[in-house]
């Protein structure tokens, strides 16, 4: 009934004789990596020359999503996650999103757009003082679509229950058959492909890494890190034709509340088209050194049953471990055919010592035991190393000592894009007024092409970077369009790391459009509501879309804004 009348509903809305109905047609982003993995979109919403002219306007937005009653206290709703996007059949373009109060919502994108066609709640969430200043802590990752099997799955932190997997019918927001599956300690124990370790108390384990999907949706992967080094990294593997985990594997086999290994960068882990599981791991202990088992500050590769199978370390991983310098921070990015290379694929990510990585995806070495030892010589590093002999720092100073917290210069994934015959990887995060600084500084925002040396190797090298506009804390970049036209998207949470996001005095995060060419800022604008943090914008149809504490779209300075009720 509910279903029918709800069809009914939009059909009622989007009269045909009404010009104002805007049907708009998009593809779908499912999940957190966006298209071709965080590549282009290949329709240019808004041209840069015309952006540049024009400047940004909002089109429409959401009422604010619900808010949590706590102990006498009201707390506003954000949202972690990026938005999804899917056409409905019965609906039309809707966005869907899940906030930190622990609610899930299918939102018009479309005729009538801003309208909130269904709420779920999926837990009961309560404050914790160490998310954010006393965030409340429900749904933090960003969520994956299966289309094709009408779901929408998602991890939430529930009060009494811990962390649980949920799917959703994408249609009505209703709870399938057999689900939620719990995630705890005694669940992923006798499953752990690198144990023994721990599953931490619930509310110390972090699942702020989007969720993936295998590619025929039959195994759901959830990543975890801990809050202040309390515990071990994990992926659990998810079976969701039979709910249930089914796989599981530990960063290390610790059984102690000690960082090691968090799986925790905002664009989750990637799955490749072969089944392959990419992750990207934080620091493990400074005085462990390089014992069996012990994978901090690494990329990895799993089978889908996660068994590790291969894995990069950097040259100074112990280094890094020191400093709270993680790599999980900035989760993989999958590139493949790079023409005339004899790397044609690769893997990129960052850290937050600000370093950028490119690794030859077909070369990455069996994983063995342990990581390798521990090097002072960056030219002994597996990477794919530019002409100056170390990975490339992009944004600095360059410091081992002061790498963490406020102090951290990129938390982010990359992005790619393709103009003529060069690739080119954007990456945005915060340089430092000084090495010992927590003063942002430009670079924010830059652009890395993908060389290739004289016996066909890729490698990076810094090609434009924009040297006047200062992020503080910016989300994963996003690019539409092609040639001169081309945009890369920021939303910056514009506050510090340590910000209490729900203080009055926090300022509202601001989205940025850069011309990809030679990333000139052409427009920004603050959004309407504060948010989480390290979300990226998706495109659907002419507009940009942005989470905070509700939805907000955003179009060319002329189009006429429309919104729904605001407190």
């Amino acid at each position: 009934m509910r279903r029918a009348l709800v069809a009914l509903l939009f059909v009622a809305a989007c009269n045909p004789a009404d010009e104002s109905c805007r049907v708009v047609e998009s593809a779908a982003v499912p999940n957190a990596h966006g298209p071709r993995r965080r590549g282009a979109y290949a329709r240019t919403p808004m041209p840069a020359p015309t952006l540049e002219q024009r400047g940004l306007g909002e089109r429409w937005s959401s009422e604010p999503l619900d808010t949590l009653e706590f102990g006498g206290v009201t707390y506003a709703p954000l949202v972690y996650a990026s938005p999804l996007f899917a056409p409905h059949p019965e609906w039309g373009p809707v966005i869907y999103t899940a906030t930190s109060n622990g609610w899930a919502y299918a939102i018009d994108a479309g005729c009538d757009a801003g309208t909130i066609l269904w709420r779920t709640r999926v837990a009961h969430a309560v404050p914790l003082e160490r998310l954010d200043g006393g965030v409340p802590m429900g749904v933090l990752s960003t969520p994956v679509l299966d289309v094709d099997r009408d779901r929408m799955y998602l991890a939430a932190h529930d009060a009494e229950a811990g962390w649980r997997v949920h799917a959703l019918s994408l249609t009505d927001g209703a709870q399938l058959p057999d689900w939620p599956v719990t995630i705890d300690d005694a669940t992923l124990a006798p499953l752990n492909t690198n144990g023994p370790a721990r599953f931490q108390r619930a509310d110390e384990m972090s699942q702020r890494g989007a969720l993936s999907l295998a590619p025929d949706g039959d195994r759901l992967y959830v990543p975890f890190g801990t809050y202040w080094g309390s515990g071990t990294g994990w992926i659990v593997g998810v079976d969701t034709s039979s709910p249930r985990v089914s796989a599981a594997f530990s960063s290390a086999p610790s059984l102690d509340p000690e960082s090691s290994g968090g799986i925790w960068g905002s664009t989750g882990p990637v799955v490749d088209d072969d089944g392959a599981v990419w992750a990207t791991t934080g620091n493990s202990p400074a005085t462990v050194g390089a014992p069996a088992g012990v994978w901090g500050n690494s990329l990895l590769q799993l089978d889908a049953d996660l068994q590790l199978q291969r894995a990069y370390s950097p040259f100074d991983h112990c280094v890094l471990d020191r400093g709270n310098m993680d790599l999980g921070a900035s989760q993989p990015l999958l590139l493949s055919g790079l023409p005339e290379s004899s790397t044609p694929n690769l893997v990129a990510f960052g850290g937050k010592q600000g370093v950028v990585y490119l690794v030859d995806a077909d070369a990455v070495p069996p994983a063995g035991e342990r990581r390798r030892a521990c090097s002072a010589d960056p030219r002994s590093d597996h990477s794919l190393l530019p002409p100056e002999g170390r990975p490339l720092s992009v944004f600095g100073p360059h410091s081992y000592e002061y790498g963490e917290i406020d102090h951290a210069k990129m938390r982010t994934s990359l992005a790619q894009w393709a103009d003529g015959g060069t690739r080119y990887l954007f990456a945005s995060g915060t340089s430092k007024e000084a090495a010992d600084s927590t003063e942002s500084v430009a670079p924010s925002i830059a652009k890395l092409a993908i060389r290739l040396d004289n016996a066909g190797r890729a490698f990076l090298e810094l090609a434009a970077s924009n040297p006047v506009v200062v992020m503080q804390n910016p989300g994963p970049p996003a690019v539409t369009g092609s040639g001169d036209e081309a945009i890369v998207w920021v939303l910056d949470r514009n506050a510090p790391r340590t910000a209490p996001l729900l203080a009055t005095q926090t300022p509202h995060p601001r989205l940025y459009a850069f011309a990809a060419s030679d990333l000139r800022l052409l427009a920004s604008m603050e959004t309407r509501g504060p948010a989480g943090k390290y979300a990226a914008p998706i495109v659907v149809a002419d507009t940009i879309i942005v989470s905070t504490d509700r939805i907000e779209a955003f179009a060319l300075g002329s189009q006429t804004a429309t919104s729904r009720a605001d407190p």
